[in-house]
């Protein structure tokens, strides 16, 4: 008897393994790359006088002096963190986080960046979880943060007076041996690519956070792919303003470019456009990578020729509108390319290109589909199943299902969460949530996500298609009107309709709506749930807080 596949959270059954497709193979990962550690060395005595990182705070650090730093902090830490898993990092993108981070990761700890933008009760909640004993912070962010954390608290800005000139000797001494050497004092060099790196929290935008439980390999493999992908070049770097609690902003603008020895400049935060742009004016970057939301602020604070450094301009976390992605091109000068991954998958999975691709038949198109995400890197295994009939469709087909996605960038799982782990893991099969379709030319389109479907009258209505159709009829950008639901007692759930600007009533537009004969009538909003707000919530990193734009609706129509 054949054994019945597993379901996801969504009813819906993983594809077996070999129904998978991937569209490029990935090459092995280079020679030497055991570990993220041992990457980050091999690459620091390949180019040890290069520029490795600039932040807005003056720091300004080579690749060798990134080394001698990071071994002298992980001298000191050594004492705190004997018999401890991991290290929490509660810093902004700068020259010390990036010192933070190596050192933790050259002991061989669990790295876990944690979000200084949230609650002590979160970030407390987040340390219980990975049963962090120590947190490397500043004084600004415990401050900010206004209640006490549940950790011993090392202040970045105390380590001078508190590292020793024993730590600084050691350190010195250890990061001048050779690499086969230096694994007899840094654990971190003797990690395997099975074990854990870093506990990545998921955003929480439609639920709590969950730890996501990524390998050496998974991000190695990843930063790999991403190699592939982009064809990074030797003048690359990287203008870095994601947080490294954002996967990200962690695998891409920190240990992408610590591994391949790229250049990275810094900056605390992302929600200061006119900051961000003397920073793109000075460094020069030709790397970046943000959001939409984010992008409609620099566009209006920021000018053409501090973008002009830029040949990769990735925007992902939320859907590129079209109409913004022809107005950045226009302004700026730049072409963006939307790319899509996710926390539990290290987390790139696909993306756009400036360049000319292949097509699975051999073709040469441009690499840059408006609408669309992009082709799989390499070595990303996609199925497509029907979210009704549970067949596995035809790669390329064009017809919509759940996304699924293999290959070696997915995680191992949620810490200490298995039921939530086996809703969405079979193997190295991720359930993504998300429904797309891959065209004939191998591009990934995501249209809509199962949790942001309502459940009304015992039927799927989708909020995505309803905004956008509502949009369509009030001629508004997404930026302007926004759906979602809250719990009804007599239908299960309604719609909330959220806009900062109507050229029309909320009646006049349910009504313009009402006509329209593709529209079920299920998924017509009342106009008495139709708010006008000042603005949508947004989390740190500029993207669409979904929980934040819940509780809002919920707050309105109580």
């Amino acid at each position: 008897m054949s054994k019945s596949p597993r379901l996801t959270k969504y009813g819906v059954p993983f594809p077996a393994r070999n129904q998978m497709v991937t569209l490029k193979q990935l090459s092995p990962l280079p020679a030497g790359w055991s570990s993220l550690a041992a990457a980050f060395v091999m690459q620091v005595r390949r180019t040890p006088d290069k520029l490795f990182a600039t932040d807005t705070l003056k720091g300004r650090i080579t690749f060798s002096d990134a080394l001698l730093r990071s071994c002298v902090m992980a001298r000191f830490l050594s004492r705190k963190v004997k018999g401890h898993k991991a290290i929490g990092v509660l810093v902004p993108p700068s020259v010390g986080a990036t010192i933070a981070n190596f050192a933790a990761t050259l002991l061989g700890k669990w790295t876990v960046n944690l979000n200084y933008a949230a609650t002590a009760d979160i970030v407390n909640n987040a340390a219980k979880q990975c049963e962090i004993k120590v947190i490397l912070t500043s004084k600004q962010v415990v401050e900010k943060l206004g209640a006490p954390l549940d950790a011993e608290v090392i202040y970045l800005e105390d380590l001078l007076t508190a590292i020793t000139k024993a730590d600084k000797a050691w350190g010195w001494a250890i990061s001048r041996l050779p690499l086969p050497l230096m694994r007899a004092f840094l654990p971190g060099l003797r990690s395997k690519l099975s074990d854990i790196a870093t506990v990545m929290f998921t955003s929480g935008s439609t639920g709590d956070p969950k730890g996501v439980l990524l390998t050496n390999g998974n991000i190695l493999s990843n930063i790999h792919q991403i190699n592939s992908h982009a064809k990074l070049e030797e003048r690359d770097s990287v203008v870095g303003i994601l947080p490294f609690f954002h996967s990200f902003g962690f695998t891409v603008t920190l240990w992408t470019m610590a591994t391949l020895g790229r250049g990275a400049a810094y900056h605390i935060s992302p929600l200061n456009p006119r900051e961000v742009g003397k920073l793109l004016e000075k460094e020069k970057p030709t790397l970046m990578a943000c959001t939409p939301t984010l992008m409609r602020s620099y566009l209006a604070r920021c000018t053409r020729e501090q973008f002009s450094s830029l040949r990769w301009l990735l925007l992902g976390s939320e859907k590129l509108d079209p109409a913004l992605a022809e107005e950045i091109k226009a302004k700026l000068g730049v072409e963006p390319v939307e790319g899509f991954g996710c926390t539990e998958l290290a987390p790139v999975v696909a993306a756009n290109s400036p360049e000319e691709v292949l097509t699975p038949d051999g073709r040469r198109v441009h690499g840059n589909k408006l609408g669309s995400v992009g082709q799989p890197v390499a070595g990303t295994a996609i199925a497509i199943v029907d979210i009704d009939t549970h067949e596995v469709l035809p790669f390329g087909s064009g017809k919509e299902g759940l996304i699924f996605v293999a290959g070696p960038q997915v995680m191992q799982g949620y810490l200490n969460r298995k039921a939530e782990t086996d809703e969405v893991l079979d193997g190295d099969i991720y359930c993504t949530g998300d429904v797309g379709y891959i065209d004939a030319d191998g591009f990934l389109f995501i249209v809509d996500r199962l949790d942001e479907f309502s459940k009304i009258g015992g039927e799927m209505v989708p909020n995505k298609k309803v905004a956008a159709k509502l949009r369509e009829a009030a001629g508004v950008s997404e930026a302007q009107l926004l759906v979602t639901n809250v719990k009804d007692p007599a239908r299960g759930e309604r719609l909330i309709v959220l806009y900062t600007q109507l050229p029309m009533t909320p009646q006049e537009l349910i009504s313009v709506l009402s006509k329209d004969a593709s529209i079920p009538k299920l998924w017509l909003p009342k106009a008495g749930d139709c708010y006008k707000v000042d603005a949508f919530p947004v989390n740190p990193t500029g993207k669409l807080d979904l929980k934040g734009v819940k509780k809002l609706a919920k707050e309105l129509s109580a």
